[in-house]
């Protein structure tokens, strides 16, 4: 199989201000990646460099730049997954981790389940001799000011995750951080299809809160029999219709996988009002992007082309 790269920087309002470096990020994960598949590494392997990328990135909201709960304080989710034995790992509301998807890792290759959460992933990491950082390690100015202000107008949901038919109020930009997941789908050369996907959640969100990103069909899901998928948006709209694996089984009945993630985007805006955006690889290496926000930050490298996006129908060359 020839292999194919797709990463996302999360679908939401992003504001012209982040722009630039929201599309530079997901070009250097998308390029983290493709390096590890040349050099020899599998999916699974890919999928881990690109979004460990990704998390060390403040512009977007995962690992450092993750935005802040109610209380000020970082929560974490990550999965992966892969599409052979659908093995998978995934890490919920974890504490002063600098890279979550690589403690979901090791979650999956060597704990007995496959999810952990809280207190008892961090005492996972710790086992895994993963370091555990301060957390003011992970929050940016950025993410402070616009927890503030979320906080006291308690509109992230309204603001930040608005079908694209909705004009934002102009002076919520200046508030706006990198509120969203990134993600990262891989086919390498033998098949193996792979997914990740992380996020720091939503900004002021209830302490203990988790969304779609950390469930398995929902914020991510891996068969090589079919497709990998990740997803990004309102988690608990993708939760409630289990988004992930509503793409994948669209795929798995020979649906292009652009076509899969256009009719649940707008399968789950029409049940549930979500909003979101998609990224998808199938089992014949075609991929698929879409979302019904304002903006979503993506890239996709094969051997053929390398290109990236930001407004809908976009599709530049890098």
């Amino acid at each position: 199989m020839d292999p194919v790269v797709v990463v996302h920087g999360g679908a939401w309002a992003i504001p012209d201000s982040m722009a630039e470096r929201s599309v530079l990020g997901v070009q250097q994960a998308a390029s983290a990646a493709w390096n590890v598949l040349e050099a020899g590494g599998n999916s699974i392997d890919a999928v881990t460099a690109a979004v460990t990328v990704l998390e060390d990135d403040p512009v977007f909201d995962a690992g450092t730049g993750a935005v802040l709960t109610m209380d000020g304080t970082v929560e974490l989710d990550a999965i992966i997954m892969e599409g052979n034995k659908l093995a998978a790992g995934s890490v919920a509301c974890v504490e002063r981790i600098k890279n979550p998807i690589q403690l979901a890792r090791k979650v999956m290759e060597q704990a007995d389940h496959v999810m952990l959460v809280g207190k008892g992933a961090n005492l996972f990491a710790e086992e895994c001799g993963i370091p555990q950082v301060p957390m003011e390690q992970l929050v940016t100015p950025e993410a402070i000011q616009s927890w503030e202000y979320f906080k006291k107008y308690r509109c992230t949901i309204q603001t930040l995750f608005s079908n694209r038919d909705e004009e934002l109020p102009p002076e919520i930009t200046e508030f706006v951080n990198g509120h969203e997941t990134v993600g990262c789908v891989v086919m390498d050369k033998t098949g193996l299809l792979s997914a990740g996907t992380s996020t720091g959640g939503i900004t002021a969100k209830r302490v203990g809160r988790v969304g779609d990103s950390p469930l398995i069909g929902c914020g991510a899901y891996a068969d090589s029999e079919a497709a990998a998928v990740s997803c990004t948006g309102h988690g608990e709209s993708i939760s409630k219709v289990c988004l992930a694996s509503l793409v994948t089984e669209k795929c798995r009945l020979g649906v292009h996988p652009n076509k899969a993630i256009r009719d649940s985007i707008k399968y789950m805006n029409k049940r549930v009002g979500g909003a979101g955006g998609v990224i998808c690889i199938d089992n014949k290496g075609n991929s698929g992007i879409g979302f019904n926000t304002e903006r979503m930050a993506w890239a996709s490298k094969t051997k053929s082309e390398s290109v990236c996006g930001l407004n809908p129908g976009e599709r530049l060359v890098f």
